[in-house]
């Protein structure tokens, strides 16, 4: 919080004699100043008249000023083509921007696409697989073969056993149905 005392002060600064009514302390305080003599802070000193020479020669300054100030303003064609090639080097760069911003999004949806199938794939691998181990199962295949087909067992002289005459070693001409 300010504090405030009541003290007053007169001082003299810039010209103007004021004088302060209260006294606050504080960084955010605001000082009422009450000026002594408002009309001195509104004079303003006289001009000095100047010869004629002064005015010709204010005259000639005035009119190199302005001739190097329609200089500046100007622009020689070596500087707008440079702002033109900038400005063609800039918009091809943007372009390109976009360009390869827009391959790397669709790169990334197909991305996507790619792993969804890829996950629908296991799953459908994960599943026949499970079936074909179902399937490869000896008892299953019993079962099947004894209740659905009405297979039964061989009997022992219906077993006939194959006699190798090569030392295993067998070649195979055609597929095995």
């Amino acid at each position: 919080m300010a504090q405030q005392t009541n003290r007053t002060k007169s001082r003299r600064a810039a010209g103007r004699r004021y004088r302060e009514t209260a006294y606050t302390e504080g960084n955010t305080v605001r000082i009422e100043r009450i000026y002594e003599n408002p009309r001195r802070e509104y004079e303003v000193p006289e001009r000095r008249k100047f010869t004629r020479e002064e005015n010709r020669e204010a005259q000639k300054k005035k009119i190199k000023i302005r001739k190097n100030q329609d200089k500046a303003l100007q622009m020689n064609p070596g500087f707008v083509f440079f702002l033109t090639l900038a400005a063609v080097c800039v918009l091809f760069i943007s372009v390109h921007y976009l360009k390869v911003q827009l391959d790397i999004n669709s790169t990334m949806r197909t991305i996507k696409t790619r792993e969804l199938e890829l996950e629908e794939l296991k799953a459908d691998n994960d599943l026949l697989e499970s079936k074909l181990q179902i399937q490869m199962d000896l008892d299953y295949i019993y079962n099947v073969a004894t209740t659905e087909l009405g297979m039964r067992r061989p009997e022992a002289d219906q077993v006939r056993y194959y006699q190798k005459t090569e030392s295993e070693y067998v070649r195979q001409y055609e597929e095995i149905p």
